[in-house]
């Protein structure tokens, strides 16, 4: 294994190479063989029993759909299976890590790209080069501090009050439909179909720094993400739900944000 940890690249060109491309799950059709994992083992029988509770959800009319997401699987070439379980009305809202948000999604779409590398190679080497490794996945740093930048020019045209992050990525969506490269991102497709998105840590990413910037640059009047007005919306949805179901992206981080909401519901 450690004499895969030299890799030889000596140039930021030579790492972003390969763009990672986005799965098209509308290309095929999956159906038969993950009915076929029913009858086999370990993870196997249980994506198949996922699926088949999915399907139950899907059936239930009455059922609020929850998708949660995680930031590795979004730079890791998911993003179109997010974006058309939104488009063919699959999902209700969305709950996701700022990361998916901002860093994966909103990145693409300003033209940008995550690109295929190596989790052996040297992190001091891709420093040099000024490149954030995610696993064996590169990102340009450069083009994500545009995308800082990009967050603090559309909270430089809001009104100075505080917002969930649901209305700020409202408010993101809004400016993707004008001036978006990359068309028909997560973001976009969830503003064209009044689905919304809620990133409990939503500074915990490119948008963290981007508000900061914001901020330094409006002391006095200055918009701000209000956490427990979000956590109050999410529980609102679930109390106006006659019955909700969860589809997890492996998004941890944010399963005990609705975990709470079911318990303050409960009571």
């Amino acid at each position: 294994m450690s004499e895969n940890k030299n890799l030889g690249h000596n140039s930021k060109k030579d790492f972003l190479k390969k763009p990672v491309e986005h799965i098209d799950i509308t290309s095929f059709d999956s159906r038969k063989i993950i009915s076929s994992m029913e009858k086999m083992s370990f993870v196997s029988r249980e994506t198949a029993n996922a699926a088949n509770i999915y399907n139950e959800m899907l059936k239930d009319k009455e059922c609020t759909i929850f998708l949660t997401l995680a930031g590795s699987t979004s730079a890791a070439g998911c993003m179109n299976i997010y974006k058309d379980l939104v488009k063919y009305n699959m999902v209700d809202a969305i709950v996701a890590t700022g990361a998916s948000i901002i860093d994966m999604d909103f990145f693409e779409a300003l033209g940008f790209k995550h690109y295929q590398g190596s989790q052996f190679q040297d992190d001091t080497e891709l420093r040099k080069n000024y490149i954030d490794r995610i696993y064996d996945t590169y990102i340009d740093e450069d083009e994500l501090q545009i995308c800082d930048k990009k967050i603090c020019e559309i909270a430089d045209t809001l009104e100075p009050r505080s917002y969930t992050s649901r209305e700020f990525i409202k408010e993101m969506g809004k400016y993707l439909k004008k001036n978006s490269i990359k068309k028909d991102s997560l973001i976009e497709t969830a503003y064209d179909n009044d689905v919304p998105i809620f990133c409990p840590a939503f500074t915990d990413s490119s948008a963290g720094f981007g508000l900061v910037i914001h901020q330094e640059k409006n002391p006095k009047k200055h918009m701000t993400i209000d956490s427990i007005r979000e956590f109050r919306e999410l529980t609102e949805i679930k109390i106006r739900s006659k019955g909700s179901g969860l589809l997890n992206m492996l998004c941890k981080s944010q399963l005990p944000t609705l975990e709470m909401v079911h318990a303050v519901v409960q009571h």
